[in-house]
């Protein structure tokens, strides 16, 4: 029983630690994300923060699924009341945006208008469904963001997108 309440405040003070160190503001500095090959977990935190700034300014809870360069999850939320299959949605919208280095809204209108790549939304581990973003940095994706749940493909996408300028 030590042990556990042991572990829950070393927890508990780590977490407290983080939290006390992020800003949250409107302005986030990613000057030290520029060198990097793959977004990290204090980025995820910003973006993630920034995120919920958005979607609250707009009056709307998302799910959001931010990932890695290598498509690992670094963070995946979800608001209160929001429909759990967002959840999913982000992170396949992510997926999808991360292995096609293009923003999801604009792969399923061009998927849509061209036979061959109409059959992308067969694959099982893309959604061609607007609310994904590759983050870029150096024209290197470094890693993605996946929104849902904000009203529709345009709201999802247009969170995303103003995520991603955060690293131009």
């Amino acid at each position: 029983m030590k042990t556990m309440v042991f572990a829950f405040l070393c927890c508990s003070s780590f977490l407290l630690a983080q939290n006390k160190s992020i800003s949250i503001d409107a302005t986030i500095h990613l000057e030290d994300w520029k060198n990097t090959q793959s977004l990290t977990q204090d980025g995820a935190l910003k973006v993630m923060l920034h995120a919920n700034i958005l979607a609250e300014a707009s009056n709307k809870k998302i799910a959001i699924a931010i990932l890695d360069a290598s498509g690992s999850i670094i963070l995946m939320t979800i608001a209160d009341g929001v429909g759990p299959h967002n959840l999913e949605a982000a992170r396949r919208k992510a997926f999808t945006a991360l292995s096609t280095k293009t923003p999801t809204l604009l792969l399923a209108r061009n998927a849509k208008t061209n036979p061959d790549t109409q059959n992308l939304n067969s694959l099982p581990e893309l959604l061609l469904l607007g609310g994904g973003a590759p983050i870029l940095v150096n024209d290197n994706v470094i890693g993605s963001v996946g929104i849902a749940g904000a009203g529709g493909p345009e709201q999802d996408d247009a969170i995303a997108q103003q995520l991603v300028k955060l690293f131009n």
